[in-house]
């Protein structure tokens, strides 16, 4: 029996196969940064040898304990973002700074859908359903590569109202300055926080953190969260029936969301009224 699968030893055979060649190649594949690949092999190759064990082929299985050895994850990239507490004072900021209009409800539909900057950047008008108040992003767009719905709170679809007056008539909801049939640049949205205050404090990407923050700690179900953040699912079967059957529950959730984001601007508006008085 030959093992085929792998380069560099697949064409010799089993039983000649050492723990430390087994060892040299996934840390090959690991110096790439491909942690989950390297995983995946590991996992292959102990397979392939406990089958050949079984099989009378080898006499012991070389690929047991990989792990062991395996590179230390890599640490999770740290997203910052402001409390909700901090976040009307934000959206002040935002409002008075001299920014886009376009910069500015890109920031504002981030804090609602809890997208990835990427994703609403390069939004073309054609995903958008807003009078069923729902957005569809397809497998091709999404880092998962799974067709994500997104349920529009009605304070998203009165700013993607207003936003269809200026852009509407472009593929695209933020076309580039320089080029309308390209996207918004990627620095765009964290150049305007920093000009706002907030460099080291807020990220575009930071308020899908804000989110999961806040609606894990007001008990809402993990999977919706979860599912609004387009989070994977390696399982496939379970994925699609999370996604048909909490899209009603996610969008009572983020229309919760967003009536308390008004609601805490207000109580802050009121608040700075009273200062001021």
């Amino acid at each position: 029996m030959e093992n085929d699968l792998i380069p560099g030893i697949g064409a010799r055979p089993v039983k000649a196969i050492t723990r430390p060649e087994l060892v040299d190649l996934v840390r090959k594949v690991e110096a790439r940064g491909t942690l989950n690949a390297a995983g995946k092999i590991r996992q292959w190759l102990h397979q392939i040898f406990r089958f050949g064990l079984a099989s009378g082929v080898v006499d012991t299985n070389p690929a047991t304990d990989l792990n062991v050895v395996a590179a230390p994850a890599k640490a999770a990239k740290h997203h910052p973002h402001v409390t909700l507490a901090e976040l009307p004072e934000l959206l002040g900021k935002c409002d008075a700074a001299n920014i886009n209009a376009l910069t500015r409800y890109a920031i504002r539909l981030l804090v609602l859908t809890a997208v990835r900057p990427g994703e609403l950047r390069a939004a073309p008008w054609s995903e958008f359903d807003l009078a069923g108040a729902t957005w569809t992003i397809p497998k091709e767009r999404m880092k998962a590569r799974r067709p994500h719905v997104v349920p529009l709170p009605r304070q998203a679809v009165a700013i993607l109202t207003t936003l269809e007056e200026i852009s509407g008539g472009y593929p695209l909801l933020f076309p580039g300055q320089q080029k309308a049939d390209r996207p918004m640049s990627e620095n765009t949205i964290n150049k305007a926080l920093r000009l706002m205050g907030y460099e080291s404090r807020q990220t575009g990407h930071g308020f899908r953190h804000l989110l999961s923050t806040e609606l894990n700690g007001r008990g809402y179900n993990r999977d919706w969260i979860e599912r609004q953040l387009a989070h994977g699912d390696n399982d496939e079967i379970r994925a699609t029936y999370n996604h048909a059957a909490y899209l009603e529950q996610r969008r009572e959730m983020m229309q919760s969301w967003a009536d308390s984001i008004d609601a805490l601007c207000a109580g802050a508006n009121v608040v700075s009224i009273k200062r001021k008085a």
